[in-house]
């Protein structure tokens, strides 16, 4: 039997590859490279260049490789692109998403793991927020990952399938082994752009917001670190395999860091007072969001080890550096 990881030459994608991999798994990747690079799919694990949405392509895969199981990463995740381009998130994220879970279910897969995110709960009133607190989504992203949420608990409940739903908040950081990192070069996560910015790859950086109701006024998050991550993607899938029944957890260490704190300990760990520009909020940012992960530590077994905001922002500079020698290489 087979996983099948779809968006696996992505940034948590490639790193959920290295993991299976890694755990001996037997993996195959489907990706259409828009945002993914094929590269970051490691040599032994064949990839599938197309796109999840495509049901005669997907059928085909699962019934060539024998797939048994999805890990479901492939999405657009852009929070303020998905206020601009409502309609191209409800057809990337939820309605590719239906097609996907359909061939699962023709094909007979038994497990499906989906990254969700934080974004489902919207501008959360306490702080950490738990599973069971109200889902409010303020943004087209949230939403359209919240319908696939509902979509598993209704194919679940009249199909022999069960599945993982994993909450993701804020991922950063690179594999410790420098195999992979966040690669995309217009990407919007706050400490690639703060990387970026201290190795002179981009002319500073922008704040967006500073008067949210948080101790420094800028928005608070909750920062995880992709390994991590990915072992919560192999208890879950070891939790299933023994009978578990479906379950939603969040991912996150129960611990926010402002975005004025994040930009500091860049500072600090570069040595690089780059510039920091303060603009206006950006639309669809709640104030501050923090995981709570008794749920995951108790239900998945999941231990985090890499919960450690200093080494998360060194490993994704030592990864930014080797990114940029490495198309410096290429273009040479």
């Amino acid at each position: 039997m087979t996983i099948l990881v779809t968006g696996g030459a992505g940034y948590i994608g490639s790193h959920m590859a290295l993991a299976l991999q890694d755990a001996g798994e037997k993996v195959v990747v489907v990706d259409n490279l828009t945002t993914g690079f094929r590269w970051a799919v490691p040599d032994k694990i064949p990839l599938v260049v197309g796109d999840f949405g495509d049901e005669d392509l997907m059928t085909e895969t699962m019934a060539r490789y024998d797939v048994d199981e999805i890990i479901h990463f492939a999405a657009k995740i852009v929070v303020p692109e998905s206020v601009s381009d409502p309609l191209g998130y409800y057809l990337n994220n939820t309605a590719k998403a239906r097609t996907l879970l359909e061939c699962a279910v023709d094909s007979g897969v038994n497990h499906f793991i989906f990254s969700s995110t934080a974004a489902v709960y919207g501008d959360p009133e306490r702080n950490p927020v738990t599973e069971d607190e109200p889902l409010k989504p303020i943004s087209p992203y949230g939403r359209s990952k919240l319908m696939v949420e509902w979509m598993l608990e209704d194919v679940a409940k009249a199909h022999p399938l069960t599945y993982t739903v994993l909450r993701y908040f804020n991922v950063a950081g690179a594999d410790p082994l420098g195999r992979s990192g966040q690669s995309t070069p217009n990407a919007t996560h706050l400490i690639k752009i703060a990387a970026q910015a201290a190795l002179g790859l981009r002319k500073g950086m922008e704040v967006f917001g500073t008067d949210y109701p948080t101790p420094d006024g800028s928005c608070l998050r909750d920062y995880i670190h992709v390994s991590d991550l990915a072992q919560a993607h192999l208890d879950a899938l070891n939790r299933l395999r023994a009978g578990g029944t479906s379950i939603t957890c969040n991912c996150g260490y129960e611990r926010g860091f402002s975005v004025l704190e994040v930009i500091d300990v860049v500072k600090k760990i570069s040595g690089v007072d780059f510039p920091v520009k303060i603009s206006g909020r950006r639309p669809g940012d709640p104030a501050a969001i923090v995981a709570a992960n008794e749920r995951a530590r108790r239900e998945l077994g999941w231990t985090p080890k890499h919960d450690n905001l200093e080494e998360i922002v060194r490993q994704a500079l030592d990864w930014e550096r080797r990114l940029h020698n490495m198309r410096t290489l290429k273009a040479g």
